[in-house]
């Protein structure tokens, strides 16, 4: 079969097509062909090299992938997991994540227990599955399992273009929020307020805690008022400190990640004078992948896809990735 392999870890040139042996059905698993893949903002982390990461080469990377059953072995339930049945796959299983310490999505076909697949309903396409559960789900459980955000509330969602930006954003205006999106290309501000962003800050030339405080008040320690009522900040490094001024007295920060930097210089007197809750929520669980696939299925959420392309193009899809040109989710087709 064809697959996007790297044997050792470095810079994109690493990154090929090449083919590589099928794997092989256990007795209890079944064989998927697999009908879509898209990136996430581990992938270029994992090909560079994480220290504190074993990841297995060579590597084939893709977390969140739609597929079709072709097989499945003699221990495996073949009335509720026929073949031709559409799946879903949960990359974060028992012994480690697909694309980071197991091998991903990113070829033909590939071999996994029926635990770890959920069906995709009618109405979902395969290219609109494989946007979930790694940045999707994980907002979901962010802002409403973990959050609990609320009709009416102020939101401000830091890097606010990336696959779990945008689905911040979707999710917060069907929630009724009010929303203010930060990103620091033009281009997409004008994407951000096509998908539901109510306020849009530039942060290539704007400060988003001047703006904050310009547009909705300086928060205060006595009283009510000023500023958001919830923080998105899964970016971290130098922006971690600034977000708490910009959040009101009794106000939650919210976050899944630290994709600029985990140990940022923070302000403790924020955190107690204003009674912050800082809020962390670590990936999704298996209602949060299924909710999101009933929401795009019903008509009241749709994956914002940035590109569809053959996996020969992982280059491209990965260059664009990592000099920040995505808007949304970049899909792959095997």
């Amino acid at each position: 079969m064809r697959a996007v392999t790297f044997h050792e870890h470095g810079p994109l040139t690493n990154l090929n097509v090449e083919d590589m042996s099928p794997p092989e059905m256990g007795p209890g698993e079944c064989l998927l062909r697999v009908k879509a893949v898209s990136l996430n903002g581990f992938d270029p982390m994992v090909l560079e090299g994480i220290p504190t990461l074993r990841t297995p080469l060579p590597m084939v990377p893709g977390a969140d992938i739609a597929a079709e059953i072709v097989d499945c072995g003699p221990e495996v339930d073949k009335t509720r997991w026929g073949i031709g049945k559409r799946v879903a796959v949960t990359p974060n299983q028992d012994t480690g994540m697909m694309g980071e310490t197991l091998r991903g999505g990113m070829c033909e076909f590939i071999s996994v227990e029926p635990r770890w697949l959920i069906d995709i309903p009618d109405g979902v396409s395969n290219e609109e599955a494989a946007c979930l559960p790694t940045a999707y789900a994980t907002a979901y459980r962010m802002l409403h399992s973990r959050g609990q955000v609320q009709k009416d509330e102020k939101l401000l969602i830091l890097g606010a273009s990336g696959g779990v930006g945008t689905c911040c954003v979707e999710l917060a205006k069907r929630a009724g929020c009010e929303i203010v999106a930060c990103t620091s290309s033009g281009e997409k501000a004008e994407k951000l307020k096509s998908i539901g962003a109510d306020h849009v800050i530039n942060t290539s030339r704007d400060d988003f805690v001047k703006w904050v405080i310009d547009h909705f008040g300086k928060p205060r320690t006595r009283g009510e008022g000023g500023g958001v009522d919830v923080c998105v900040n899964y970016i971290g490094g130098d922006t971690w400190a600034q977000c708490l001024r910009a959040v009101r007295r009794g106000g939650r920060i919210l976050t899944c990640g630290a994709t600029a930097g985990y140990d940022p210089k923070t302000d403790l007197r924020y955190i107690w004078s204003f009674e912050h809750t800082i809020i962390g929520s670590n990936g999704w669980k298996r209602e949060d992948h299924v909710e999101m696939l009933d929401m795009i299925a019903a008509g009241t959420f749709k994956p914002i896809i940035d590109s569809v392309r053959p996996i020969d193009a992982v280059r491209e899809s990965m260059s664009d990735l990592i000099e920040r040109r995505v808007f949304g989710k970049a899909v792959l087709v095997p």
